[in-house]
Parts: C-alpha cells; sequence; structure tokens
C-alpha cells in the first residue's frame, strides 16, 4: 500500500495534540507529521520536498522578515513549496496567521483579517458546492466549533462551505491556487469537539487528497516513519 506524507506545522496556539493527532491518524492512506514552523522551516532531515500536502495549524503573529533567521527560512520555505506546486491546507487559527504579511494574505484570500471570536458554538455547516470532490458525499451537519466574525474570502476563491450562523464568517470552507499549489482553507477545527466529528474528518481526508495533484507520487510504508497508532 502507498502513503502520503504529509507534514503539518503548528506554533504559537495551543490545542489538545492527543484529540488532534488522532484526527490525523484517521486520514486514509497518509502519514502525518506533526512538528513546529521552526523545525519544519529547518528541514533537517530534507524531507520537506517529499510532503505531498502541507497542513498548517499555527498562529504566529509576527511577519517573517529576510533579516531574521526563522523569517528567513519561513519565507524560502514558502515559496518552494508553491514552486513545488504542493497542496496547502490552511486550518482554523492558521487561517489567522502572519495578519500583516501579504503572502498570506494572497494564500488564505482575505487582505483584511482582522477578527473577533466565539467560542463553543453550535454551527451548522452547509455545502456551497456539492460536486466538489472535498465535499462528496456530505450533508449539511452541525458541531460545537468557535466561530470567527470576519470578510469572507473574495470572487478569486471557490466557495464550498458555509453557514448563515450570526456570530461566524458566512463562507467555512474554500479552494484558490497559489502559484503553483491547490490551496484549502477551513476555518473549522478548534478543538476535540470537531476533531472527532466523522464530518470533519471526512472533510480533511477528502481535502488532503484533492490538494494532491494529479500525478503526484505517493510513497511506500517503509519509506515513512510509523504513525501513532502503528507504535
Amino acid at each position: 500500500m502507498s502513503y502520503t506524507p504529509v507534514a503539518v506545522v503548528t506554533g504559537n496556539h495551543n490545542f489538545d495534540v492527543p484529540g488532534f493527532q488522532r484526527m490525523l491518524d484517521s486520514i486514509p492512506e497518509s502519514v502525518c507529521y506533526l512538528q513546529d514552523l521552526d523545525n519544519f522551516v529547518a528541514d533537517l532531515g530534507q524531507f520537506n520536498d517529499r510532503y505531498r500536502t502541507v497542513v498548517f495549524y499555527n498562529f504566529h503573529q509576527l511577519t517573517p522578515v529576510a533579516s531574521d533567521r526563522l523569517g528567513a527560512s519561513t519565507i524560502d520555505a514558502i515559496d518552494r513549496l508553491a514552486e513545488n506546486g504542493q497542496g496547502l491546507l490552511i486550518l482554523h487559527h492558521a487561517i489567522l496567521a502572519f495578519p500583516k504579511w501579504e503572502v498570506w494574505n494572497r494564500i488564505v484570500g482575505i487582505s483584511d483579517r482582522s477578527f473577533g471570536y466565539d467560542p463553543d458554538q453550535v454551527v451548522q455547516t452547509d455545502i456551497s458546492l456539492a460536486d466538489h470532490p472535498i465535499t462528496s458525499g456530505l450533508q449539511s451537519w452541525q458541531m460545537v466549533d468557535e466561530t470567527y466574525s470576519m470578510n469572507d474570502a473574495g470572487g478569486d476563491s471557490q466557495v464550498i462551505l458555509n453557514t448563515d450562523h450570526p456570530k461566524s464568517m458566512q463562507v467555512l470552507g474554500w479552494t484558490r491556487q497559489y502559484k503553483n499549489s491547490r490551496v484549502f482553507c477551513y476555518q473549522s477545527g478548534h478543538d476535540n469537539q470537531v476533531f472527532a466529528d466523522d464530518n470533519f474528518r471526512r472533510v480533511m481526508a477528502q481535502g488532503i487528497d484533492w490538494l494532491i495533484e494529479p500525478g503526484k507520487q505517493k510513497f511506500p510504508l517503509a519509506f515513512c516513519l510509523p504513525r501513532a497508532r502503528d507504535i
């Protein structure tokens, strides 16, 4: 069996690590490497070019600058992902990361990412585009999650998930292109109330599958580190 190596980049925001890892382990035919931003951009294992998709779940606020070591490495790493055409999944609070960085604005598709937030909201997710591979087989569902009140993605994005919750942005899931990379932005994903939801897990799995460009190589499991559930 072949597997997709996926980087999951975190940092600057707390989260339920076991619950998040269980959700990642539920994604079929993938091996997810959970790591903070510093380790990702350092790439000491020289593996970054082999990830088919990178999930960003970080919340760094400082704009990367070339004169700073981490900043320069971050700029180079994002440029390389986009040039390689590796998929980018921008999850929950990562949509709010790097608020003054124009590169992240273009990746997310929102120029002004000022926001408010409300935890523990009962949110109904509705399907905006039923024939998209990410939404295939899904119907509207409810789950308890944190909402963001902020601008929605613009007309150069494709809306696939939405809500009419009064304390939330209307668009919950959207796709776009950044240079050579497919991008999927997903507003949901605060804690284990969401991580354990079967519909959320299906969106994540089908999102990662869609982000892998046709013809991109998968690897035998022996090529990858064992997943937590295999240890």
